[in-house]
């Protein structure tokens, strides 16, 4: 139970808890930090992969592939895994999946969200104390673990506590307390005051939660603590808008908070909708800004990462990835990806299937990068009528939730052999394949945004010109550097035989790229 002492903990928030933001605030000194809530049955229906390439451990969801919690070692005693549940024995199965790779379970029972009331979960579980006693009962004896749960207030005090001693029972580490019941929202304010009285009741540690209006800096945390009377501090909004806060030393500027995040998400491979949500609420009113617009317009991690001037850490660390994942033999998991400049970059593969011609490139439909009237199916359409030709026939295979699309065109068969989230995207992506192949956009069409798609794209051209600019003139001082120290060239010829040969050892594989990359922990070092 210390580590519920006195203790500085981030709460679950949904889309903004994965691997990078968790890795920051451990950066800047959080004592414990919980992972978005996941439902039981979707940790069920998961498979575990060790992701070498990345040197972490994956939940994949095998009904769409995706990766929904990714963890690694640098976390494994700090990270709280929070589940949705409302059965004991599935809550403990989960529990046992994941008792290796995290320092505590919780169970949110504090949700408000009407999806987590109909299924039994969340609040709803507030007025079945007999449930939770199951649940949590069931988890405690059943798992080495801490074990502890995430509640809001009952309309009435003593129901509460009542509540709050059935938990405490339970032999639960500690119990946090959100000082709002489940119809109050972040804008009513907190009941410091019944924490306070919870406090009081129980033996086990408090948590307070619910005070992020009242916490604008590090100091503030301890206010919050001993103004509701808690063992220890759960900040959430706060958290997120500026992460720094949880530095003892004081908020760091805006930027390096969301540059040092942009590193992890690309370190890590974030969804490109998760590392968006999350750097939005950091910026709050800068939104409205130039850069805030140009920001709102991307459409990849990419282009975020090149507003704030890590365009050439993105490709760098991206290829660096890609090359050990070729060296591993494993795939990338599922998602939305970095489109190259222009279909010079991709390869086009025409082969025949069953008689017919068959042509795929391994493009994505971006919706971002095109004007309302130059979709590729209205420009395939067009295509067609003025030729006369015959089409176009779009048919679909779903890969559990994903699509691939082809569509018929005078009898050859176009697709991409990326997947997309929608039919709809999959279909424009098949029309994408078939206008290039046959040579009808520019090679830049779908690639990169055209005129006018994006009011403020100059602004993230002009920020990639300035990354490019820098790195050009990096490079050049790395050589003049080299040149003055270059006195014995049996060195250099050393280095270059070095990366021209591939040579396996032990604990390291050396590719022809010059990269290698550490089996055992999969650290990735310059050759």
């Amino acid at each position: 139970m210390n580590q519920y002492k006195n203790a500085i903990i981030v709460a679950p928030m949904v889309r903004v808890c994965t691997l990078p933001f968790r890795l920051l605030a451990i950066d800047y000194g959080v004592d414990l930090i919980y992972t978005e809530e996941t439902i039981d049955f979707k940790m069920l229906r998961s498979i575990k992969k060790d992701n070498e390439a990345l040197g972490t451990t994956d939940f994949v969801d095998k009904s769409d592939g995706t990766v929904f919690f990714r963890t690694c070692e640098k976390e494994r005693n700090k990270v709280v895994f929070q589940i949705g549940t409302n059965d004991p024995q599935r809550a403990l199965k989960v529990g046992k999946m994941i008792e290796p790779y995290v320092a505590a379970l919780d169970v949110n029972m504090g949700c408000p969200k009407e999806f987590s009331i109909k299924g039994g979960m969340g609040a709803a579980l507030l007025t079945q104390p007999e449930k939770v006693k199951s649940i949590l009962t069931t988890l405690v004896q059943g798992l080495s673990i801490p074990v502890t749960c995430k509640i809001r207030l009952l309309k009435n005090m003593d129901d509460t506590l009542a509540l709050c001693r059935t938990i405490e029972q339970c032999g639960v580490a500690a119990l946090a307390v959100h000082g709002r019941t489940k119809e109050e929202r972040p804008n009513h304010p907190n009941h410091n005051d019944q924490i306070r009285e919870i406090a009081k009741a129980l033996s086990i540690p408090v948590i307070a939660n619910g005070g992020s209006k009242e916490i604008s800096c590090y100091e503030d945390i301890e206010k919050f603590r001993q103004e509701t009377g808690a063992a220890s501090v759960m900040i959430a909004r706060a958290a997120m808008w500026n992460c720094s806060i949880l530095r003892p030393e004081g908020y760091l500027p805006m930027d390096t908070v969301i540059s040092s995040y942009l590193k992890y998400c690309t370190d890590y491979d974030n969804p490109f909708t998760y590392s968006k949500y999350t750097v939005q609420n950091m910026l709050r009113d800068q939104q409205d800004t130039l850069r805030g617009k140009a920001f709102l317009e991307t459409q990849t991690l990419q282009e975020i990462c090149i507003i704030w001037g890590l365009g050439e850490y993105y490709k760098t660390e991206q290829g660096k990835q890609a090359r050990l994942r070729l060296a591993l033999n494993v795939e990338r998991e599922s998602g939305k990806v970095s489109m190259p400049p222009s279909a010079d970059h991709v390869t086009i593969v025409e082969k025949i299937e069953e008689g017919q011609k068959v042509v795929e490139m391994p493009v994505q439909f971006i919706r971002g990068n095109y004007n309302n009237a130059d979709l590729p199916k209205m420009l395939l359409n067009t295509y067609i009528y003025r030729n006369q030709l015959s089409g176009p026939k779009y048919s679909h295979i779903v890969y559990d939730k994903f699509f691939a699309a082809s569509v018929v065109v005078d009898g050859i068969k176009y697709g991409s052999t990326l997947k997309e989230k929608s039919r709809r995207y999959s279909e424009q992506g098949a029309a994408m394949v078939c206008l290039h192949a046959r040579g009808v956009v520019s090679k830049t069409y779908g690639f990169v945004p055209a005129d006018g798609a994006r009011k403020y794209q100059y602004v993230i051209d002009e920020a990639r010109e300035k990354g490019e600019k820098r790195e050009s003139e990096s490079t050049e001082n790395d050589k003049m550097e080299e040149r003055s120290n270059d006195g014995d060239s049996g060195v250099l010829e050393h280095k270059k035989c070095k990366l021209e040969n591939a040579v396996l050892t032990e604990n390291s594989i050396i590719v022809n790229s010059g990269i290698t990359a550490d089996v055992a922990d999969c650290n990735i070092k310059a050759s």
